[in-house]
């Protein structure tokens, strides 16, 4: 079975790489007229065109693209001719550890949260999560953003509004200057995990093993953390995996708005400047790592969850 998610997964991933190789054949536009500007004459558009190999077949191109990357070359950056592997790496790198940072604060928060939804359900606490968590879900990502900023940035200057790291930064001053945007993060994923946790457990404390459990006379903390939290680990991990994975490649609208030298960053300045190969190879590395994360969720659902290893 996980022989059969990792081909379907492998599948994915090149139906993928297609829709991205289209999307970008599609948009308005190219890189030769951004480096020449308005003013150029259409024989030097021209000839720049056939010099970075824009002339040639979509198929061909495509191809050629999919091989290179096959082999671990993501091309080369036609603004700047830079090997684009290495130019992101460290961008990927940022990204990879501010979703760590949002993950490490939201995923514990969001249990807590759900247990005790659960442990006070249809109560003021239960009542007062949900009501917050469903605010927090109807609020898009950059309106959370601007009021981070508004708050802690402006009238609590607690934390600067640009995220600014850099190489060679202190562990602590770049926890500082990522705060606002992981508070941004753990914020819309935090209520989706808490409300799938929450009703994970309602699901299992309906079961009548957990009716055994209180007719025994057993505390309801002991019931939720002992019977009905282990059993229902299986759905939590899987929306803990879907929420990680969006960590991830949700970051673009973040990146963006707190300056934050990520990935999305990256991918985000070279679409105005339409250098295609560089948004191809960032679209690819998203649908990778999601692809990736989901992959991880099957599997950890298979191995926690017998019925789901013998179907019949």
């Amino acid at each position: 079975m996980i022989a059969q998610r990792l081909a379907l997964s492998l599948l994915i991933l090149w139906a993928v790489s297609v829709v991205i190789f289209i999307g970008t054949e599609i948009l308005p536009g190219d890189v030769a007229q951004n480096i020449l500007g308005q003013s150029a004459t259409p024989e030097a558009l021209e000839n720049l065109r056939t010099e970075m190999g824009l002339n040639d077949p979509a198929l061909s191109r495509y191809l050629s693209w999919a091989g290179g990357i096959i082999q671990g070359d993501l091309g080369t950056a036609l603004t700047n001719g830079r090997d684009i592997a290495e130019s992101m790496t460290s961008r990927l790198i940022n990204t990879l550890f501010l979703a760590a940072f949002a993950a490490v604060m939201s995923v514990p928060l969001a249990i807590f949260l759900g247990l005790l939804a659960v442990r006070y359900r249809d109560r003021w606490p239960d009542k007062l999560i949900s009501a917050t968590t469903l605010a927090s879900i109807s609020l898009p990502e950059f309106f959370i953003g601007y009021v981070l900023i508004l708050i802690f940035a402006v009238n609590i200057p607690l934390f600067p509004s640009v995220a600014s790291v850099y190489d060679g930064m202190g562990f602590f001053a770049r926890l500082n200057a990522m705060a606002l945007p992981a508070m941004a993060l753990t914020l819309v994923v935090l209520a989706h995990m808490m409300r799938m946790t929450r009703a994970a457990i309602l699901n299992v404390m309906e079961s009548a093993y957990i009716e055994t459990a209180e007719l025994k006379g057993l505390s309801s903390f002991k019931i939720i953390y002992r019977h009905a939290l282990p059993n229902a680990i299986a759905p939590i991990v899987n929306v803990v995996m879907l929420n990680l994975a969006y960590l991830i490649v949700g970051v673009v609208v973040i990146e963006v708005i707190f300056v934050y030298p990520g990935l999305g960053q990256y991918l985000v300045d070279h679409v105005s400047k339409r250098d295609i190969p560089v948004v191809q190879a960032c679209g690819l590395i998203f649908a990778a790592i999601f692809i990736g994360l989901n992959l991880v969720a099957d599997i950890t659902a298979l191995l926690t969850n017998p019925r789901l290893r013998h179907p019949k």
